[in-house]
């Protein structure tokens, strides 16, 4: 059994005093006070399960969750059951998941929420123009008050344990000013979904809307087929703009124009990223080597990280710290619905700096010549059409591609 403790309400002074979440046993995690909100980073999958129960335990009023991927296994039933829990108590609860992501979990298992008096609702595929659409979102909100964001899902290998075979990934814990905001955009985007006929531009409408560019803290969405995306036409100019840029992208297969950019700025100062060595999916893998000859030749520091499975979404760049669902393709920057967090604030992205530093060293650097020596005619034409499916098609349909030793 799971130890379960509640934690108490917060005003926003205790908000903005308070240095960690309760309860996070792995060590002193990385927190930054910014713009009256207090940022705490999760590494750990164990730390980040005792965090979301946490803070569906501690809601008072009301509680927003939304996921990509919410499974019917042990740590999927903890949270259900906590949310169950929450109705009891008279909290109102509204659930948001992917159609896709969570289409293998039962809906009976979802429908003791519905009886205690929550919401539920299901993001849905459609054939025709937005059959590929998924919203790839994590995002729970306790009390318009306390939110959590980042790139795990609800599913034992991200939240049970460290190493082989679980995920590496993070979560970033919010309490403070910045929460409302992400409210509103949670209710938004669930009256969209549960709207009759809703139309994909009122979606796009949605996305700008509660898009934010001003402040040290920005909330920055994505959604269907835009090339306007408030996320990635914000990341593309400050790319342009900066001299440095550290990325780790679990799943990075970027479009040329955004090849070209990374290309640009390792010529003039240094770009360096970290890519996936292990996944889920191999064709994800072999489709980020086919961007590699490219960015090797423009002095852009490749590496590909070794101990486990790859999922961390981060972007470093200058003083400025992007946190979030999303990956480093095309799918993420232009079709998935995704949230990012802004963070324009020298301390946490010098904190956030060292926590890549870490990352790189238990990463496999990928010289000319290690890249060279692998790239195969047989291996060269498995990257390229890897990296067709993944940018055109839907990561489901490329993983049915087993390429084992001959990636």
């Amino acid at each position: 059994m799971l130890a379960r403790r509640s934690a108490p309400g917060h005003s926003k002074r205790d908000m903005a005093s308070e240095p960690n979440w309760p309860h996070i046993a792995g060590g002193n995690p990385i927190s930054a006070l910014v713009a009256g909100t207090r940022l705490t980073v999760i590494e750990r999958g164990p730390d980040r399960l005792q965090l979301i129960l946490d803070l569906i335990d501690g809601a008072q009023h009301s509680l927003r969750v939304l996921f990509y991927m919410f499974k019917n296994d042990h740590s999927g039933t903890a949270v259900r059951d906590a949310l169950i829990a929450a109705l009891g108590r008279g909290v109102k609860v509204k659930l948001l998941l992917d159609g896709f992501g969570s289409g293998a979990t039962p809906v009976e298992f979802f429908q003791p929420i519905e009886d205690g008096g929550g919401q539920f609702c299901r993001f849905h595929p459609k054939y025709g123009g937005r059959y590929l659409l998924r919203n790839h979102q994590k995002l729970v909100i306790a009390d318009e008050s306390r939110a959590l964001i980042g790139g795990a899902n609800i599913e034992d290998s991200y939240l049970l344990g460290e190493g082989a075979p679980h995920w590496r990934d993070l979560w970033l814990a919010l309490d403070g000013d910045a929460v409302p905001a992400s409210a509103k955009y949670f209710d938004a985007l669930y009256r969209w979904t549960t709207r009759k006929g809703a139309k994909l531009r009122s979606l796009k409408r949605l996305v700008r809307d509660h898009s934010q560019f001003r402040g040290a803290l920005q909330w920055k969405f994505s959604g269907p087929l835009s090339l306007r995306n408030p996320w990635p036409a914000c990341i593309v100019r400050e790319i342009c703009d900066g001299r440095h840029v550290d990325l780790i992208a679990a799943y990075f297969s970027p479009p040329r124009s955004m090849l070209r950019r990374l290309g640009w700025l390792g010529r003039r100062g240094g770009a360096r990223i970290i890519t996936a060595a292990k996944s889920d999916n191999d064709a994800t893998i072999a489709a980020a080597r086919d961007t590699y000859s490219r960015l090797l030749r423009h002095n852009v520091a490749m590496y590909e990280y070794q101990p486990t499975k790859l999922h961390t979404k981060l972007a470093i760049v200058g003083d400025i710290v992007y946190i979030g669902s999303a990956n480093f393709d095309f799918r993420s920057l232009y079709i998935n619905c995704e949230v990012m967090l802004r963070i324009d604030d020298a301390g946490f992205a010098a904190r956030m700096r060292d926590y890549f530093e870490r990352e790189l060293a238990d990463s496999l650097e990928i010289t000319p010549a290690l890249h060279k020596s692998r790239a195969t005619p047989l291996r060269r034409i498995k990257w390229r059409v890897s990296h067709w499916l993944v940018t055109t098609m839907d990561y489901t349909m490329a993983r049915r591609l087993n390429f084992g030793s001959e990636l």
